[in-house]
């Protein structure tokens, strides 16, 4: 199969059947060998009865129900592992994304790219989206090294071997460019047509911005870090670990100065706010660089689950012979 198209749905019942015709409408033009999968998010609006109504009529639709809403991320996830598509392009189910663009990203990719990502040049939201949009594009830009205009797009078109490689979870679903690029996939992106909402409301609020930055500094730290967390968490460790050693030291030749010695007067090293915080960053130091080697350990004993490199082709693979 040429094509899958994975479309998360949660509440959109207005805008299914038209989605649906649309995609079938260009796939059919293109004379692809396409399929489309829905993924129905805990719906309580009568999405997924219409649905199976569509599914009912054309062979080339799967629809899926989830038992109850687990998030974009979870249910794209449930539709990729489901995809059979050699490309596999998601989208949302608001219309906003427009299915004619189907055959300019595919056009894009057939270039040598893995993942085109969408990029909504010309944005029909209100103005207190566009604008935190920007500058939530702006710092991912600048923390990865993916620079791209519109990370949190709806519409992309990646290769089937992406959607293996990528775990998606949380909210990571809008990083896949830069989850893909992290494993040497070469990332392009699209200006696409962006179409006003023509039916119920948008389901994304001011808590998106705040999840999307505690998303964007997991990803940043996955990408940094998650083969080697004791470089961080030993590093933190180290430096508090020194400086409560340093004042702990400090102390102690004070102590010995003022009581055994006898060579200067010194204010006893009990009513010093300094042993308390030596005492705290030593303590701290400790915790971090045990916290750094149980994940090292953890990384190891897991690392037969998530390689650390990605294949991109093998050239003259032969099976190797069966010892007798």
């Amino acid at each position: 199969m040429q094509l899958s198209v994975v479309i998360p749905v949660f509440n959109e019942v207005e805008s299914l059947v038209e989605l649906h015709s649309q995609i079938v409408a260009v796939t059919t033009a293109q004379q692809l060998d396409a399929e489309i999968v829905f993924i129905d998010d805990g719906s309580s609006d009568g999405s997924w009865r219409v649905l199976c109504e569509i599914v009912a009529k054309d062979a080339r639709t799967v629809a899926l129900r989830l038992r109850r809403n687990f998030g974009k991320a979870a249910a794209l996830a449930a539709g990729l592992k489901r995809a059979k598509g050699t490309f596999i392009m998601m989208m949302d189910a608001d219309l906003q994304d427009d299915p004619a663009e189907i055959p300019r990203f595919l056009a894009k990719i057939h270039e040598g790219y893995d993942v085109v990502n969408g990029w909504k040049e010309r944005r029909l939201d209100p103005w207190h989206k566009v604008y935190p949009s920007k500058v939530f594009n702006a710092m991912v830009s600048g923390l990865t090294g993916v620079s791209l205009h519109d990370h949190n797009c709806g519409i992309k078109l990646f290769r089937a071997e992406v959607a293996r490689e990528v775990r998606l979870y949380g909210e990571l679903h809008r990083f896949i460019p830069v989850l893909a690029h992290s494993r040497g996939f070469r990332v392009a992106e699209v200006a696409v047509h962006h179409r006003p909402r023509q039916h119920g409301h948008s389901k994304y609020g001011w808590r998106r911005f705040a999840r999307g930055f505690l998303d964007l500094l997991t990803v940043s730290f996955l990408l940094a870090y998650r083969q080697r967390p004791l470089h961080i968490l030993g590093g933190l460790g180290l430096a508090f670990l020194g400086l409560g050693l340093a004042g702990l030291t400090y102390l102690a030749f004070s102590w010995i100065a003022m009581n055994v010695l006898h060579l200067f007067p010194v204010k006893p090293i009990g009513d010093r706010p300094l042993l308390a915080y030596s005492a705290a960053a030593t303590l701290l130091g400790g915790q971090a660089l045990s916290l750094g080697l149980l994940a090292e350990l953890l990384v190891h004993y897991t690392s037969r689950d998530s390689d650390a490199y990605s294949v991109a082709e093998v050239a003259n693979e032969q099976t190797a012979p069966t010892p007798s």
